[in-house]
């Protein structure tokens, strides 16, 4: 099986690879084609890379591997409080040396990925021969963007019905992708979710949000230490990841092999490596950087240093570039070793997780005993919700519901044929300014409040995620109002 353990006293990983050799392993590779090393976008693996990997302009023409993130597809790990993208970095690191891997093009999608690449090109440049990061984030969350993941993360983690979890699917769709009628893609999308990250295993996710939510600006010294050729694709019109931020970090790598480049998609919103179009584009743009730089060979060579020993210089380096001297005396086997995690928000992120881990055996699981999804989202029963929008943000509400409000006492309807188009609200926009930044005080604030979240108050086929404040805090409408539109 194509995993590679990563065996440490402190940790358990085990990371799963993929590849576009014969038989599904490096030892296959063609010696004469240079290697590339793709990392999966945010919330999905390296399944996802598919559009890649068939793409004949990098798969004729090089080695492709994939890494599935540890809390990600079929990797395996042991929840940790101490998990930052220097351990993302650090598992790659080892498990390239591992596999005997020869130095590489890296092409990175989005923030996870992004951030352990920038990580392992500052602590182990001679195994980056080239850099690719697509949709580079901000430095550190956007208030906006921070507070949906909040929301969403209880969404998804305490969905007590399918109902409710293919909802949370849906504004996770939306918010990635920004698409809101592509059926297919939802299917595809949320299907699986269902399989790798239902509430069973919710602990995956809120590992993965912590990275996302707690993380850290690089410093500029970081930067400074990045000496590889770097390209840059970013959408024109991302929301999570804005083009100005793309623009910041090409000023901030200084040190580069030649200026870093920055293409720019015009039109494309997020999740380049999704939509055919857009996948289409970074594959033209990639394969074309990669024709610029000198040919290499992938022969695999025996390490000219031990795991053990090439980790000891990196903790070194970490701990220069950091400050923190006791870095360096850590135990060089360990991805956890290379964390960066200030102590107060380990304590917090540990708290989170003991948080969600009680009654995880009571959680519900979408799938059904052979372990496959239900159903499609797409053959979901379509019911008049009023809370679901059209793709013009409007919402309606059948005149059968209507109907039944018409029968409690106190209502009245004025206009029987009229139809409610209340605007739905940005995710986090009643709350934060979109172009603000997380401070430490904000992320501090979003870590107790999760483990003051009570997982009953998650109601059950009502109003789900922001639009229950709104319904909360409209205290002019009848009662009888809120109930019709119940599903019944």
């Amino acid at each position: 099986m194509p995993y590679i353990d990563i065996p440490s006293r402190d940790d358990y990983v085990s990371i799963w690879y993929i590849t576009n050799s014969d038989h599904g392993n490096v030892g296959s590779f063609d010696p004469n084609r240079p290697t590339c090393i793709l990392l999966h976008p945010l919330f999905l693996d390296s399944s996802w890379l598919i559009r890649h990997f068939d793409d004949p302009r990098l798969s004729q023409d090089y080695n492709l591997i994939a890494f599935d993130q540890r809390t990600c597809g079929r990797s395996r790990c042991r929840p940790s409080q101490f998990h930052d993208s220097y351990v993302d970095a650090a598992d790659i690191a080892m498990v390239c040396q591992a596999l005997l891997l020869p130095p590489a093009h890296i092409l990175a999608f989005e923030a996870i990925s992004v951030n352990a690449a920038l990580r392992l090109a500052a602590l182990w440049p001679e195994q980056v021969l080239s850099m690719t990061l697509c949709d580079v984030p901000p430095p550190t969350e956007l208030q906006w963007v921070f507070h949906a993941y909040d929301e969403l993360l209880q969404l998804w983690c305490y969905a007590p019905d399918l109902e409710s979890f293919e909802h949370a699917g849906n504004e996770v769709v939306t918010f990635m992708t920004g698409e809101t009628d592509n059926l297919d893609l939802q299917d595809d999308l949320i299907a699986y979710w269902e399989k790798y990250t239902p509430p069973t295993k919710r602990l995956r996710i809120v590992e993965l949000v912590n990275i996302m939510m707690n993380r850290t600006l690089l410093r500029p010294e970081e930067l400074a230490s990045i000496v590889c050729p770097v390209l840059i694709i970013q959408g024109e019109a991302s929301p999570i990841a804005p083009l100005k931020y793309a623009e910041n970090l090409k000023q901030l790598l200084i040190n580069t092999k030649g200026e870093p480049r920055l293409y720019v998609v015009k039109g494309a919103k997020a999740c380049l490596n999704i939509l055919p179009g857009s996948a289409s584009i970074v594959n033209r743009v990639f394969s074309g950087f990669l024709a610029e730089q000198p040919r290499t060979r992938s022969d695999l060579r025996p390490l000219k240093m031990s795991i053990q020993e090439r980790s000891k210089v990196a903790l070194s380096k970490l701990a220069e570039l950091i400050g923190i001297p006791s870095i360096a005396q850590k135990d060089p086997l360990s991805p956890l070793s290379f964390s960066c995690v200030k102590p107060e928000v380990a304590k917090s992120q540990l708290e989170n997780l003991m948080f969600y881990a009680k009654n995880l055996d009571k959680a519900y699981c979408p799938l059904g005993r052979d372990g496959r999804p239900l159903r499609k989202y797409s053959e979901r029963k379509k019911e008049a919700h009023w809370f679901q929008g059209d793709r013009h943000g409007n919402s309606y509400i059948d005149t059968s519901e209507l109907k039944a409000a018409r029968n409690m006492k106190g209502y009245k309807q004025s206009h029987p044929k009229a139809r409610s188009s209340p605007e739905r609200p940005v995710a986090g926009s009643l709350t934060a300014n979109k172009e603000s930044l997380v401070t430490d005080e904000v992320a501090q604030d979003g870590r107790m409040r999760r483990t003051t979240y009570n997982a009953s108050s998650v109601d059950k086929h009502v109003i789900k995620g922001t639009m229950q404040k709104v319904v909360t805090q409209s205290a002019q409408l009848p009662k009888g109002v809120t109930k019709a539109f119940l599903p019944s």
